[in-house]
């Protein structure tokens, strides 16, 4: 018996396997505050043409960042490591699920150039969830935080993890290797989490940073979510509570959109003044720094929230001894 394999007329794998059975989602019409130009400017191009040359992934792509022309521009970007296949399969996601390959080697070293390069100030590294490593990925993590300390001394380093579900002392790998951020998405309130982000965990996630803040109380700590899934606007404000019960120091929200019709459909789309006034909340209930806005997203203009966030501590601290 022979077996042919045809690798010319075979059907390209799809993006996402375990979304194909299901009924295609109604897709609303985009407000006019949502919408952004195309990126088609000078730096983004010369961005693009660094990410590439170093084959490198950003989760501006893969992600389908609508802010993508904007931060390319200014030379900003996320970069997205550990290959570009998810283990899970997030409803609202647009990464690729499926089975990852072996983690690059050369990775942490490539992504340290790139970040020289660039010239970066701050950077955010990210990854997919890699559920098939021992470690959850954390040495990886390490490793390219090391890589860049060495390479770029004076940029500041923020990270936005995994949850590292069951990879017992995963975490503590990421903290001793120092960034100045650790973030970590709840993504969503807790009763949305079986239907959008079923892999996970909501009071583990709360409990990880938490943890942040026990290993080392001088890391910043952040975390984002989305609205426009059909959350309730308390249970926003209960979320917010939680991640002040967790000590953490910022807060991004930002509108859900959604990347295909087999994604979770928009329920609606939270409105400017909505988004104002989940700031102004969050800030009475004590977080240092706050991004609120149908744009809003983790990595967006995160090298002056940082600098705004450090200001912020020191100017809470003065208060306190003054």
């Amino acid at each position: 018996m022979v077996t042919v394999l045809d690798t010319v007329s075979a059907k390209p794998r799809p993006r996402h396997p375990e979304k194909a059975h299901r009924p295609d989602q109604e897709v609303l019409r985009k407000p006019s505050w949502i919408r952004v130009k195309a990126p088609v400017s000078k730096g983004y191009l010369e961005t693009r043409e660094i990410v590439r040359s170093n084959k490198l992934v950003t989760v501006c792509e893969e992600a389908g960042c609508p802010n993508i022309g904007e931060c390319w521009d200014k030379k900003h970007a996320t970069f997205m490591i550990m290959g570009e296949i998810c283990t899970r399969a997030c409803a609202f996601c647009n990464v690729a699920t499926g089975i990852p390959g072996p983690l690059d080697p050369n990775e942490p070293e490539n992504v340290a150039r790139a970040v020289r390069q660039m010239g970066l100030n701050h950077v955010v590294i990210t990854s997919v969830d890699r559920d098939d490593l021992d470690d959850g990925g954390a040495r990886h993590f390490a490793e390219v935080i090391y890589a860049i300390r060495e390479a770029a001394p004076d940029t500041t380093i923020e990270v936005l993890t995994p949850d590292f579900l069951r990879k017992e002392g995963a975490l503590e790998i990421v903290v001793e290797a120092r960034p100045d951020v650790f973030n970590h998405n709840l993504e969503t309130v807790p009763s949305k989490y079986l239907t959008v982000r079923p892999g996970a965990r909501y009071f583990h996630s709360i409990r990880l940073l938490q943890r942040v803040k026990e290993l080392d109380p001088s890391m910043f700590t952040k975390s984002g979510i989305m609205v426009g899934l059909g959350e309730e606007r308390n249970e926003v404000l209960q979320l917010m509570d939680d991640l002040r019960s967790a000590d953490v120091d910022f807060l991004t929200i930002g509108q859900y959109l959604q990347p295909t019709r087999k994604h979770h459909p928009v329920k609606r789309f939270v409105t400017p003044e909505e988004f104002k006034a989940y700031e102004t909340i969050a800030y009475t209930k004590g977080f240092l720094m706050v991004s609120s806005s149908p744009l809003t997203r983790s990595s967006h203009h995160a090298g002056e929230d940082f600098a705004k966030l450090r200001a912020a501590r020191e100017a809470r601290l003065s208060a306190r001894t003054a």
